[in-house]
């Protein structure tokens, strides 16, 4: 077993760590993305589909083009952020399973019936969504995760002619706003059981 992770981990990842709204105007070298790619895909998927796939939108021309489908208070506090990454999901994620999963490719064939592959692909997606906003929590960064987006019109915009779709929007950079205090959370009695 690891170590747990010391309480300025704990309270970066998870406990100090808030939505954000303003962001400081900045222009983050490309590495910064490839970096958090790099652990976004170390993380579990149901066998290792990774059907993720991440539109790093960092140029203004690139920001201005996916705002044009969030909703304007969206479109509005997002701009200035360093990044506004569309979370989506390759409804042909079983295509790369051979590559993905060397020894046994024929695991491309539990996914054929159309119902399993979207469940699969919006379920391992949307962990690798959240793997994003750690991983770019773990190099310093704060996020703003969002739906409030025109999903038909941005996936027409962006994934015309391919069987990648949409999931939800996040902000990246460093957040310049005061952000809320942490707002209630469920108490473990009402969000668990232990059996």
């Amino acid at each position: 077993m690891n170590d747990r992770l010391d309480d300025t981990a704990l309270s970066q990842l998870f406990l100090s760590a808030r939505s954000r709204n303003g962001w400081k105007k900045e222009v983050l070298p490309d590495q910064i993305w490839h970096d958090i790619y790099d652990l976004i895909k170390a993380g579990p998927t149901s066998a290792n589909v990774s059907p993720g796939r991440f539109v790093f939108c960092t140029s203004e021309e690139a920001k201005t083009r996916v705002a044009r489908h969030m909703s304007d208070t969206n479109a509005a506090k997002s701009l200035d952020a360093a990044a506004i990454v569309i979370i989506a999901q390759d409804l042909d994620f079983a295509e790369k399973i051979p590559f993905l999963f060397p020894h046994n490719p024929d695991v491309k064939n539990w996914f054929g019936a159309p119902q399993v592959r979207q469940d699969t692909a919006f379920r391992n997606a949307s962990l690798q969504g959240a793997y994003l906003m750690l991983a770019a929590r773990a190099v310093g960064l704060d996020c703003g995760p969002m739906s409030g987006f025109d999903q038909a019109a941005l996936d027409a915009d962006f994934f015309a002619g391919t069987e990648i779709k949409s999931n939800f929007l996040c902000a990246l950079g460093h957040g310049i706003d005061t952000p809320f205090e942490k707002l209630p959370r469920l108490p473990f009695d009402d969000a668990c059981r232990i059996l």
